[in-house]
C-alpha cells in the first residue's frame, strides 16, 4: 500500500497511504466539527430567543444543501479532480462557519449555518473523499479503505463534540463556533494531497462510458434505486439524533454534559463499527449487512425509550447506535463502486447520498417543529424505528452483481 498506485496509465503524486491519511483527517474536521452543532441549540435559542424550529431550520437546510450540492461537487471531481472540489468546499465551509460565529438574525443564521456551510460539505464530506480512495487504492482492498476512512470521519466527531462542550461551558457559544471555525481551515492544505486524484480515469478496466450514459445507466437500475431510498432513511436518523439528543437529554433533567459526551461515545464506538463494517464488506454480502445495520437501529431505539432515561442508559444508547452509526457509509460506497465501477462513483455516490440528505433535512427539521408543536419528541422517535424496517427491508432484494456493459464496437 505505500507504492503509488497506477491507474489509466499515470502514477499518483503520492503514496495511496498518505492520500488515506489526508482524506481520513479532511473527512473528521469535516463530520466532527458540524457534529457539535447540535451543541448549540439549546444555549443560541435561548440567548436570542428563538424557538428551536429556527436552529433546526437551519441545520436541515444545511444537510439538503449538502446533498443537492453532492452529486454536482462530485462531477466536478470525477472531471476535474478531487483536489480543486476538496479546496472549494472547504473554503465554504469555513466561511459559513466563522459567519456562524455572528449569525444574530434568523436570515443571517440560515445563509451561514445552512447554505454556505451545506455547499462547503458537498465538496468536503464522505462522498468525494470516499470516491477519490475508492479510485486509488486496488479492488479488493476498497471496502477496508474506505471503512478506514470512514471511521476517521467518527473520531472527529469524538473528537470535536466532548472539546466543543468543553469550550462551550468556558467561553460561550460565539467564541466557541470561531475556534471551530479557524479549525476547520486546516482542511485547505490536507487537500493538496489529492493533486491529481480522480482527474480523468480510475483504477480497474477501461471504461468509455459517458456521464449521461452513466446515469441513464444507474437510473434504470433497480438495485441503485432501492439503495437510494435506503439511505434516505440513514439520514433521517443520524441527523435528527446527533441535533436533537443533547437538548432531548436536557428535556430529561440531565446534565448537558451528558448530551455532548452522548455525541461523543457516537464517535468513538462508530469508529469501531465503520471499520468493521468496512471489513466484513470485503467478505459478506454488503446488501444484507445493510439490513441487519438498520433493523438493529430501530432495535436499539425501541429499548432507549422503553426505559426510564438516566445518564448510563443514554451512554449505553450511544454506544450501542455509534457501532450502527455511519457504519452504512463503506457498505453503501461500496455498492455503488462494486456494481458500476469507479470511474463515476463520486457522481452516483452523491446522487445516493443526496436521498441521505433528504431524510437528514426531514429528520433535523421535522424534530424541531414537532417539538415546538407538541413539547415531545416521541413521534420522531415512532417515525426512526418504523423507517429502520422499512431500510431493512428494500436493502435485501439489491442485486450487487456489476453491471455487463456490451463492448464498444472496434474500427
Amino acid at each position: 500500500m505505500s507504492e503509488k498506485t497506477v491507474a489509466a496509465g499515470r502514477s499518483w503524486h503520492l503514496p495511496v497511504a498518505v492520500i488515506m491519511i489526508c482524506g481520513s483527517l479532511i473527512v473528521a474536521l469535516s463530520f466532527g466539527v458540524r457534529s457539535a452543532f447540535g451543541l448549540f441549540m439549546v444555549p443560541i435559542s435561548g440567548e436570542l430567543g428563538w424557538g428551536r424550529e429556527i436552529f433546526a431550520l437551519s441545520i436541515a437546510l444545511q444537510n439538503l444543501l449538502w446533498g443537492l450540492g453532492q452529486p454536482f461537487a462530485g462531477a466536478l471531481a470525477d472531471r476535474f479532480g478531487s483536489m480543486k472540489v476538496l479546496i472549494a468546499g472547504g473554503l465554504l465551509y469555513s466561511a459559513g462557519v466563522l459567519l456562524m460565529s455572528v449569525s444574530t438574525s434568523p436570515s443571517l443564521f440560515h445563509l451561514s449555518t445552512g447554505l454556505l456551510v451545506g455547499f462547503g460539505l458537498s465538496g468536503t464530506g464522505f462522498s468525494i473523499v470516499l470516491a477519490a480512495v475508492g479510485k486509488v487504492v486496488a479492488p479488493e482492498k476498497r471496502s477496508w479503505a474506505l471503512g478506514i476512512v470512514t471511521a476517521a470521519g467518527s473520531f472527529g466527531q469524538f473528537a470535536m463534540v466532548p472539546l466543543g462542550q468543553a469550550f462551550l461551558s468556558a467561553y460561550g457559544w460565539q467564541t466557541t463556533v470561531l475556534i471551530l471555525g479557524v479549525t476547520s481551515l486546516a482542511m485547505l492544505p490536507l487537500a493538496l494531497a489529492f493533486k491529481g486524484v480522480g482527474q480523468g480515469g480510475a483504477a480497474g478496466p477501461a471504461n468509455s462510458q459517458s456521464l449521461g450514459q452513466a446515469l441513464r445507466e444507474a437510473s434504470r437500475h433497480k438495485g441503485f434505486l432501492l439503495l437510494t431510498a435506503g439511505f434516505f432513511v440513514c439520514g433521517f436518523h443520524v441527523a435528527f439524533i446527533a441535533a436533537h439528543l443533547p437538548s432531548f437529554v436536557i428535556d430529561r433533567g440531565l446534565d448537558p454534559q451528558i448530551g455532548a459526551w452522548a455525541l461523543g461515545l457516537v464517535g468513538l464506538f462508530n469508529v469501531i463499527g465503520s471499520y468493521t463494517a468496512g471489513v466484513l464488506g470485503g467478505k459478506y454480502t454488503k446488501k444484507y449487512l445493510l439490513s441487519y445495520l438498520y433493523v438493529a437501529r430501530s432495535a436499539v431505539i425501541v429499548l432507549f425509550i422503553s426505559f426510564p432515561m438516566t445518564a448510563t442508559t443514554v451512554l449505553l444508547f450511544a454506544a450501542a447506535m455509534g457501532l450502527l452509526w455511519l457504519s452504512t457509509v463503506p457498505l453503501t460506497s461500496g455498492i455503488v463502486a462494486q456494481v458500476f465501477g469507479p470511474k463515476y462513483m463520486s457522481m452516483l455516490t452523491g446522487i445516493v447520498f443526496f436521498s441521505h440528505q433528504i431524510g437528514s433535512f426531514l429528520g433535523v427539521w421535522g424534530g424541531g417543529y414537532l417539538y415546538d408543536t407538541t413539547g415531545s419528541y416521541d413521534i420522531v422517535w415512532y417515525c426512526s424505528i418504523a423507517l429502520g424496517i422499512f431500510a431493512g427491508i428494500v436493502h435485501w432484494p439489491i442485486d450487487e452483481r456489476p453491471v455487463v456493459r456490451a463492448e464498444p464496437a472496434k474500427a
